[in-house]
């Protein structure tokens, strides 16, 4: 499986290409970062962004595109720009015809490092480490690009085995729906026994001394 993963943002948007192999093996195609200047009109910043990734889609044909998922507490502007170049990375993989993966943080620091709040030096040195690489990527967006390509790599057999879990499971509920369907259409022709109540819950047993489905007037039944 061949990763391409995005750490997106407007200044620096990391960008990097991992191969994965059997078991778990990793290697490195390419990595880099596209920059843009924080004066730039922002449809220019993001036009930037988008080409950029759509050449590396082009040179690397990868078969998934990995995206860092967008979560911050504090800084909104920030956040705003993110989720903005996250969306046209997106919509540049969508017109690829490629499937996209988000990934947090914790679940990309916790697949590299084991520790799902590593720093960012942790996170690079274990990029560095993994992908044996003779020198540590620069600046940090393209460790954490290239981070996120190998959480993908990892994850997603894991990933492949819920969805088709879940698939089975929405099957066989839509299964088991239809033959509720089909139980409550044929429950009108349905005959009870004297002496049973049909309620909401179902048909049950008249209780004793409780009043029966037929009554009597004068010692004879209606």
């Amino acid at each position: 499986m061949r990763v391409l993963g995005v750490d997106p943002g407007l200044t620096r948007c990391g960008i990097g290409v991992v191969q994965g192999g059997p078991g778990r093996t990793v290697a490195c195609v390419d990595v880099g970062v596209v920059r843009s200047a924080p004066d730039m009109p922002l449809e220019r910043r993001l036009l930037g962004v988008a080409d950029e990734v759509g050449r590396w889609v082009e040179r690397h044909r990868p078969d998934v595109i990995a995206i860092e998922r967008v979560f911050s507490q504090h800084n909104v502007r920030t956040v705003m720009g993110t989720a903005q170049a996250s969306g046209v990375v997106a919509l540049v993989a969508a017109r690829a015809g490629l499937p996209v993966a988000f990934h947090t943080p914790s679940e990309v620091k916790a697949a590299v490092t084991g520790e799902g709040r590593a720093g960012k030096e942790q996170v690079t040195t274990m990029v560095t480490r993994l992908l044996g690489l003779a020198e540590a990527p620069r600046p940090a967006d393209a460790a954490d690009a290239l981070a996120l390509a190998i959480c993908h790599c990892w994850r997603a057999p894991m990933l492949d085995r819920m969805a088709e879990a879940k698939a089975r499971a929405d099957e066989m509920a839509k299964v088991h729906k239809a033959r509720l369907a089909e139980a409550a259409r044929s429950r009108p022709g349905v005959s009870y026994p004297r002496g049973t109540v049909r309620g909401r819950t179902g048909v049950r047993d008249a209780a004793p001394g409780s009043t029966s489905p037929t009554s009597t007037t004068n010692g004879r039944q209606k």
